[in-house]
């Protein structure tokens, strides 16, 4: 429900600029945004009981201890590091709170840094993943695909149209499949630039980018598609 095979979705800001979209997101739908924000909240609330319980064996589980009896006073600015604090020492109050810093006195810390790091960087990973060729005429394509992580940086490069030799469709070998899948022949570079190489969307919307991202750089020529 949260991903869907690669479909293809198409932008045009302007007459002579296009943008090709590979994703995986499905439709955007009511009961999709609430499961995404439930999904969320899932994400967030696992990613604090993992830092708390790094932080209670790190500083030598002082939230074995028992809580002291004075009453938390909420900082008058929310919008502060203070807020962090007061949130930290009512979660360290709580019985959850409680039950974490005895699991983290029973875990060494050189197995808890690890399991912890890669906890939140599970949690950190996108669900569904983007890829898009933007075709800008007379400037060039730039190809861009999102990082597996929210805290990532897309990848993306832009080809001048000087650079750009050609556009085509090629195909190889996967396992017993043919797949096909777009490059662009750059000149002076002796690999291919693949486009969309991690989706590797099917065949059908790896010829309508062919010819859509054709006719915004080219202008619109009839031509075969050519299969290398």
């Amino acid at each position: 429900m949260l991903t869907t095979p690669p479909r293809l979705q198409i932008r045009r800001p302007s007459p002579t600029t296009t943008e090709f979209t590979v994703t995986t997101q499905p439709p955007s739908t009511l009961a999709l945004r609430l499961l995404r924000i439930l999904l969320l909240l899932l994400r967030v609330g696992l990613a604090l009981a993992t830092i708390l319980l790094v932080e209670a064996r790190w500083s030598g589980s002082p939230l074995a201890s028992p809580p002291p009896a004075h009453p938390l006073t909420l900082p008058p600015d929310l919008l502060t590091a203070d807020t962090l604090f007061w949130a930290r020492d009512v979660l360290h109050r709580h019985a959850a709170g409680q039950g974490l810093a005895r699991v983290a006195a029973a875990v060494p810390l050189p197995l808890l840094l690890p399991a912890a790091a890669l906890a939140l960087r599970l949690l950190s990973r996108r669900v569904h993943a983007a890829e898009s060729l933007l075709v800008m005429r007379g400037l060039g394509v730039q190809t861009r695909e999102s990082a597996p992580g929210y805290f990532a940086r897309a990848a993306t490069r832009f080809i001048p149209t000087e650079k750009i030799r050609d556009i085509l469709v090629n195909e190889a070998f996967r396992g017993f499949e043919v797949r096909y899948y777009l490059v662009v022949v750059v000149d002076g570079e002796e690999d291919l630039v693949v486009v969309f190489p991690g989706l590797l969307p099917p065949r059908r919307i790896v010829e309508a980018v062919w010819r859509g991202a054709r006719e915004c750089l080219y202008e619109k020529r009839d031509e075969k598609t050519p299969i290398l």
